[in-house]
């Protein structure tokens, strides 16, 4: 997925987890998060919700392998509009990241 971002002309940044998200105090201003949902220790919900507690408004795109009705309804109350269920081709992502990146224009 990082390759065909960066053949799109995006510059990626991969973090390990939370904490590393969290201790970047060099956040693009103009970006988008793509997180996926279940991660070690913490959902992709939850990671956007402790970023916008730390004043981070980024958009995000929620990922996940299996999108239910309540999951787009959890991301929906915590802000997340663009939720795709995996696999998802990458013109997909890349479609949905210009969107999110155009609203912040």
């Amino acid at each position: 997925m990082k390759f065909a971002l960066e053949v799109e002309g995006f510059h990626v940044q991969l973090y390990s987890g939370l904490l590393a998200v969290l201790a970047d105090a060099n956040l693009p201003k103009r970006a988008c998060l793509v997180v996926d949902y279940r991660m070690p220790g913490i959902d992709g919900i939850e990671l956007v919700e402790r970023l916008r507690s730390q004043n981070v408004w980024l958009p995000a795109i929620l990922i996940s392998g299996r999108v239910s009705q309540r999951l787009r309804d959890l991301a929906a109350r915590s802000g997340l509009t663009r939720v795709l269920e995996k696999p998802l081709s990458d013109a997909t992502l890349v479609e949905h990241i210009r969107g999110a990146l155009g609203a912040l224009a």
